[in-house]
Formats: C-alpha cells, sequence, structure tokens
C-alpha cells in the first residue's frame, strides 16, 4: 500500500495550503503559554501581617503590634502572629511605651484573629488574598497549582482517546472552548473551593488542545514543513506565549484582571473552525477516503497544482478503497513490543516532566522581580526550542534525547560544586538545565508521534502527556527538598535525567521514516543498537521487530 506522503507528495510543502495550516495552527498554541504558568502570578503570596483593629491602641503600639523573624538574614514582620492585643490595649491606657518601657520579646503572642493586611507593591490582588490562603491556610496555595495539573492530567488522556475516536479537529477546538470559558469563569468564583473546581476544569482543555494540535498539524504537514512544525512551530508558539505573560502581570497587577486578558482570547479562535481542515490522515484510518480526498483537492486548489483523479490508491489494486485502521487504548499494551515501547516513553516523558517544572518553579526566584524572572524563565526556551529544530532535522531521534539528557544532568550534579561566591555560574548552570528539560521536551513530542501509528497517535500522546503531568504535580515537592539539604533537588533532578539515559536508548528509532499507518509498520521499527556484550539479553526481552 502507497504511504500517505507518497499520496499528497504532489501538493509540494510549502504551499499556501501547508503555510495557511502552519500558522494558524500555531498560533492557536499562544493561549497555553499563557495558561500554563498563569498560576505564577495569580496564586502568589504577596507580603502580609495580621491585621490590627484601631480600637485603643496609640501609634506607638499600632506599629510595634507585629512582631519581627528573621527570613533570609532580614527582619521581616511575622505574617502569621501578633501580640496580644488585650496586652497592648493595657499598655497603651497606661502610657507605656514599646522597647523603652515593655520588653516585646517577652510578651505573649496570638494568631491574626481580624485577618491579613496584604501588600499592594507588587500585586494589587491574588487568589491567595483574596481567599486568605495564609499561615493555617497555607496548604492550599500549592495544592491550587496541583489540582490545576490533575486537570491536565485528566485531559490530556481523555482527549487523546477522543480525538482518535472522533478526529483531531473537534477535539482541538472543544478544548479551546473548555480553556476559555472556565477560565473566565473563575473570576466569578465565591470561594477556594469553586476556584479549585473551575480551575481543574480550565486544565482538562489546557494541554489537550496542544496535543491535538500537535498531532493534527504532524499528520497534515509532510517533509520538512512537518519537521519545522513538530521541533519550532507549535514549541516558539507556548514560548511566544509564555513571554507575553509577564508582560500582560505587570500592566494587570488584579488576578481577576489578568485571568480575563488570557481567557478572552481563546474565543477568538472559533471561526478558525470554518478554516482548518481535518486531519485526513485520521480520516483515511477511519475509511472516509472520499472527505479526505475533498481536503487534498481543495488543497491543490490553494497550491494551485493538479490533483490526480485517484489520490489514494492501494498499490495491489486501484478499485480497493483504503483499508480501516481502529484502535483504543488496550492496543498500547497486546503487543509486547509496543507496550515495552509505551512504558520506556512514559517514563521519559515523566523525568522531563519533573525537571521542566521543577526548574521552572525555581528560576522563578532567581531575581527580586518576579516578572523577570518569568521573563528570564520564558526567553530560555527560545534557544532551546532553535536548537531542537536543528536535531530534529540531523540527528537520529534517541541520540538527541540522550545528548539532552546528558547536558541536563551534569548541568545539575555540578551545582552543588559551585562555590557560594560565584552565584552566576550556578544560575547559568541551572539555565543550562532548563535549556535541556525545554529540548527534551520538544524533542519527546516528535518522536511519540512518529512512533505511533495514526489510529494511535494521539491516544498514545495523551497517555503520555498524561504521565508527564503526573511528574508536574509532584515537581512543587522536588523543590522543597532543599530543606532537608540546599542541594538535594537538584541532586534528585539530575539523577533522573540520568536514568532516563537507559530507558531511551532501548527506544526505535524513527529517524528519517515515514510516519506508521498500522501496527505492523510500527512494529518493523528498527530494533536498538546496543553494545555486543548485551545485545543477546536484550535481544531475548526487548528488542523491537526489524524487517532486517
Amino acid at each position: 500500500m502507497r504511504d500517505y506522503d507518497s499520496s499528497v507528495a504532489f501538493l509540494g510543502t510549502w504551499g499556501r495550503f501547508q503555510l495557511m495550516v502552519f500558522f494558524l495552527l500555531c498560533s492557536t498554541i499562544l493561549p497555553n503559554g499563557t495558561g500554563s504558568f498563569s498560576l505564577v502570578f495569580i496564586t502568589d503570596t504577596p507580603q502580609h501581617r495580621c491585621q490590627i483593629p484601631d480600637a485603643n491602641l496609640s501609634h506607638e503600639w499600632q506599629q510595634a503590634a507585629v512582631p519581627l523573624k528573621v527570613v533570609d538574614g532580614e527582619l521581616q514582620p511575622n505574617g502569621c502572629r501578633r501580640y496580644r492585643l488585650d496586652l497592648l490595649r493595657n499598655f497603651s491606657a497606661n502610657g507605656l511605651l514599646p522597647g523603652r518601657d515593655v520588653n516585646l520579646s517577652s510578651l505573649e503572642q496570638e494568631d491574626c484573629a481580624d485577618g491579613w493586611v496584604y501588600s499592594t507593591d507588587v500585586y494589587q490582588s491574588t487568589v491567595v488574598s483574596q481567599f486568605d490562603l495564609v499561615c493555617s491556610q497555607h496548604w492550599k496555595q500549592p495544592l491550587t497549582a496541583t489540582i490545576f495539573f490533575l486537570g491536565v492530567l485528566v485531559g490530556s488522556f481523555f482527549s487523546g482517546v477522543l480525538a482518535d475516536r472522533f478526529g483531531r479537529k473537534p477535539v482541538l477546538f472543544a478544548t479551546l472552548i473548555i480553556q476559555a470559558v472556565f477560565s473566565l469563569a473563575q473570576i466569578a468564583a465565591p470561594s477556594w473551593e469553586v476556584f479549585c473546581l473551575l480551575l481543574f476544569c480550565s486544565g482538562l482543555g489546557n494541554i489537550s488542545n496542544y496535543v491535538s494540535c500537535y498531532v493534527l498539524g504532524t499528520e497534515i504537514l509532510t517533509g520538512n514543513a512537518r519537521v519545522a512544525y513538530a521541533s519550532t512551530g507549535v514549541c516558539l508558539g507556548f514560548a511566544f506565549g509564555y513571554m507575553t505573560l509577564p508582560l500582560f502581570a505587570y500592566f494587570l497587577r488584579s488576578w481577576k484582571t489578568l485571568t480575563l486578558a488570557i481567557a478572552l482570547p481563546g474565543f477568538f479562535y472559533i471561526p478558525l473552525w470554518w478554516i482548518l481542515p481535518e486531519s485526513p490522515m485520521w480520516l483515511l484510518s477511519q475509511g472516509r477516503v472520499t472527505e479526505a480526498e475533498a481536503i487534498v483537492r481543495k488543497a491543490a486548489k490553494m497550491n494551485r497544482v493538479v490533483a490526480p483523479e485517484k489520490i489514494f490508491l492501494n498499490s495491489m489494486s486501484h478499485s480497493e478503497e483504503w483499508p480501516v485502521e481502529r484502535y483504543n487504548v488496550l492496543d498500547l499494551l497486546k503487543n509486547r513490543s509496543v507496550a515495552i515501547t509505551t512504558i520506556l516513553l512514559c517514563w521519559v516523558w515523566f523525568a522531563l516532566s519533573v525537571c521542566y517544572y521543577g526548574l521552572s518553579l525555581n528560576t522563578s526566584q532567581l531575581h527580586s522581580d518576579p516578572y523577570i524572572s518569568c521573563f528570564l524563565s520564558a526567553v530560555v526556551e527560545v534557544p532551546a526550542y532553535a536548537s531542537c529544530s536543528l536535531a530534529i532535522r540531523y540527528l537520529p531521534r534517541r541520540l538527541a534525547v540522550v545528548a539532552v539528557f546528558i547536558t541536563m544532568g551534569l548541568a545539575l550534579f555540578s551545582i552543588q560544586l559551585v562555590p557560594p561566591s560565584i552565584l552566576g555560574l550556578a544560575v547559568a548552570l541551572e539555565m543550562l538545565g532548563k535549556f535541556g528539560a525545554t529540548a527534551g521536551t520538544s524533542l519527546l513530542f516528535a518522536f511519540t508521534a512518529e512512533l505511533y501509528p495514526t489510529g494511535l497517535r494521539n491516544t498514545a500522546s495523551g497517555i503520555c502527556v498524561m504521565v508527564s503531568r503526573t511528574g508536574s504535580c509532584i515537581a512543587p515537592f522536588v523543590v522543597q527538598l532543599n530543606i532537608f539539604f540546599k542541594y538535594l533537588p537538584y541532586i534528585t533532578l539530575g539523577a533522573l535525567a540520568m536514568l532516563s539515559i537507559l530507558a531511551t536508548i532501548f527506544l526505535p528509532e524513527s529517524f528519517r521514516s515515514p510516519l506508521p499507518e498500522s501496527l505492523e509498520q510500527m512494529q518493523k521499527r528498527k530494533s536498538v543498537t546496543c553494545p555486543s556484550v548485551f545485545r543477546r539479553k536484550i535481544s531475548k526481552s526487548v528488542v523491537v521487530e526489524s524487517p532486517l
């Protein structure tokens, strides 16, 4: 049977049709960049202290009512405690002054019974100040991000299955609308619990539309256009959206106005429903040959080329229709070689996600200004995606991913060796680790899409992304390991990177091979190349079948 790429080769690579699909699909990724990390600002904890009622307290006791504590070598007001107000009122009524007549260190303290006063130097308001997620309720602040990523996890699984069942295009637009609608609804949330429920629903569409968009473009485009789209297009779309986030946040200091600005652009993509096509490759996998040919003929008209009378032919018989391939998620585990590939990919996705989000959360503290910190963390992704584009074009997939893990692992392990006096070098190594995690994520999207057949491509990508979301859920806890040892987070992330090298070398290679259209074609990928001392043992357990 003639493969899809050969069947549509007459369209060329960079015609008007391909350019339209390329840029419109890339534009739909922009809300992902802003939405994925908007919680950095929306749920940030501003400086705060206990509310002190004005009644019966002199100015001096008003100023001294909140005890001080040492934070990073500096004295700052305690955000969760105050001196007992009944004692302060007695001192004030008797004309006693703090420090001179009364030793403050000996006074009894109490919780903030009257609420808190939040600083507006950086933010006008955040979810934390809105719902008082401080002190005894502080555990709700990191849990908020975890709930969002749990929504992403669930959405990644179901969107992949639905996209393989009902098509890439319906799921793409459904998840765009879900993300926009529930993000907008968060503004009216009356409580933290309702806000989290809406945030979870927003997460259902956040990365799901990214995966659907990625697979849709990968299946429509061919040749160099596919490589550019997979390695650069969607990734830069995400990075540009990420870089605009601190710009929006800088001018919109209220979490509600920032959420509104992030949610509204999602509705602007609705008219693209009548412009963007469904994946012809997916239509063919469902036996809908007529619809697939109609899309390709329209593309030929846009590119001003002549389409053959019969576009999708079977090499054995011109009258035989394109065979229907129907799969479900269980097909990922039925065949031994496919199951091993899936398990190894899931581990690599998990490790990269922990590293990416762990470093992203940590680099947000690189500068005292959170807007500059976020921008620096976003900017480093641009050269990472550019280098990834070159790697996808010229390097075998396994070699490129292994190089990423080696770079990341060595950089993270080396941070603990840097003297405290050379802070700039430590920051540079951490940014190098973020560079590797970003490039590796981009490589894995392309690698995963190339390994699986059309009927399973979105399901497999969704499963891998779903597993990676478990990594994003635990990443904040990995960062918190620094309470035991300053460099323990870097050692943990570096160890994950190094362990992933072993998993990567057992994956099949897909470099310069056409996209598989059936499980049989997937199983014919070349087997892993290993040192001869291990080749016999591997051949008995994890070798992927090879036509050679």
